[in-house]
């Protein structure tokens, strides 16, 4: 029987691959989850985008050998703890990016870089000293992109900034749950539970119309498919073998995407404290990737 890529060298790589498009697909996915406000508002537009990432996947399952009967209480539970989770995380950020540029929503959210460390030693999840050393730089970097001269910080930024909670969550769940499930199947549950939730709100909280969904049927799109459907499937595929920590230093990379994708299609820019607080934050995961494989090969 052929090996699949598990090898100690190999299924490194590959899992650093998976995890470092998923940070360029959602780095730029903030570009469009700011031209998507423009139509229609934060819950309507989840709940649209990840209904449509959910039966995207769906095909896929069956293409893949998923039965029907692998839909059990064990997946039905972990794809809703892990929907709810998503779901808080992904409409605080939504809600918030109205407020803010989509270059300052991408570091800010890399928050849970800091927070997936700091809440998994609490869970009995070991991490190394250099990831730490990582993790906090990262967050010195935060500091100086999100605070202001006066201390003082924004609705926007504030609002994924707890966003980032969420998502440190979600990520430390995962790591908890996608070894036991099937990771299409998981993927597909968590999305229409967020869809659900999100689309509950919407109903409640706002106007529910057909021609803003058709102007924001581009953004709608790539949040629905490329984000939801593929980006977050890619997560739950390599964390089946990626540490949390170093998943989430990988997956805060979005940062560094969505800042170019805001500066080439909104034409944000940021100032030269703000420059200074990414350059660390970016510095901050190089160290702790650097170190990791370092210790790997000596």
């Amino acid at each position: 029987m052929t090996k699949p890529i598990d090898s100690p060298i190999k299924a490194p790589m590959f899992n650093n691959f998976l995890l470092l498009l998923t940070a360029a697909i959602w780095g730029f996915a903030f570009v469009a989850q700011r031209v998507g406000m423009e139509h229609v508002g934060p819950f309507l537009f989840n709940g649209v985008r990840f209904a449509l990432g959910g039966i995207s996947l769906l095909p896929v399952f069956f293409i893949t050998g998923g039965k029907s009967s692998a839909l059990d209480s064990s997946s039905l539970t972990a794809g809703a703890l892990a929907g709810i989770l998503l779901f808080g995380g992904a409409s605080l950020q939504q809600i918030g990016i109205q407020y803010t540029t989509a270059g300052k929503a991408g570091f800010i959210t890399g928050l849970y870089v800091v927070l997936v460390p700091l809440l998994g030693s609490f869970l009995g999840t070991q991490s190394g000293k250099y990831r730490w050393i990582g993790a906090f730089s990262t967050a010195i970097g935060l500091y100086l992109l999100s605070v202001n001269t006066e201390f003082s910080v924004n609705l926007g930024d504030f609002l994924v900034f707890l966003s980032a909670f969420f998502f440190a969550c979600h990520v430390l769940y995962l790591a908890k749950v996608s070894p036991l499930q099937n990771p299409i199947l998981l993927s597909i549950l968590q999305y229409l539970m967020v869809s659900f939730c999100s689309t509950l709100f919407a109903f409640h909280a706002e106007r529910i119309q057909f021609h803003p969904l058709y102007s924001a049927w581009l953004p709608i799109l790539y949040g629905g498919i490329f984000s939801v459907g593929i980006a977050y499937s890619l997560q739950v595929i390599a964390q089946k073998k990626a540490h949390p920590t170093h998943a989430a230093i990988l997956l805060s990379m979005e940062g560094l995407f969505a800042a170019v994708g805001g500066a080439l299609f909104l034409g944000e820019r940021l100032t030269v404290r703000e420059t200074f607080g990414a350059f660390l934050m970016l510095s901050g995961m190089v160290i702790s990737q650097w170190r990791e494989e370092n210790k790997k090969k000596s």
